[in-house]
């Protein structure tokens, strides 16, 4: 049973995604990016209310810009997705889940070391250059399902 419910298309967008934020930090890079995908998906909470599909979590509008710096900027559709992103993105949709981004639902790459938090939630732990974020105790308890 898939951690989420998802068509061929999803599957496509997200192995773009994960290339276009992570490509440089090889497939555990990218395999940590689409957690933080689905966990948004399955969270329901705080900043991902109402979220239904890929489509919604990825192009996802928060204050006034995209949440993914990818669709900001738009190198997500600079790529076209590979099969091997693709298969990365299939794990995640269907089981694939790990620290530091296991039940994370931000992460950045700060530059800099990593906050301790980030917007007031705590620092789950950090891959190369990316941080990864969890919500606080008792905010997002879906994420952890």
């Amino acid at each position: 049973m898939p951690r989420v419910g998802y068509r061929s298309s999803d599957v496509d967008l997200m192995a773009r995604m994960m290339r276009a934020e992570a490509e440089g930090e090889g497939k555990q890079g990218m395999l940590y990016v689409g957690n933080v995908i689905v966990n948004r998906l399955k969270a329901d909470c705080s900043d991902f209310e109402n979220l239904r599909t890929i489509p919604q979590v990825i192009y996802q509008i928060q204050g006034s810009n995209y949440s993914f710096e990818a669709v900001q900027k738009g190198t997500l559709f600079y790529q076209k997705s590979r099969e091997a992103e693709r298969r990365l993105a299939k794990q995640n949709l269907d089981y694939w889940r790990n620290h530091p981004a296991k039940y994370a639902l931000w992460y950045f790459n700060p530059y800099a070391p990593c906050p301790p938090t980030w917007y007031g939630q705590p620092f789950a732990g950090q891959y190369k250059n990316h941080c990864y974020y969890e919500p606080a105790p008792g905010t997002c308890d879906n994420v952890y399902s």
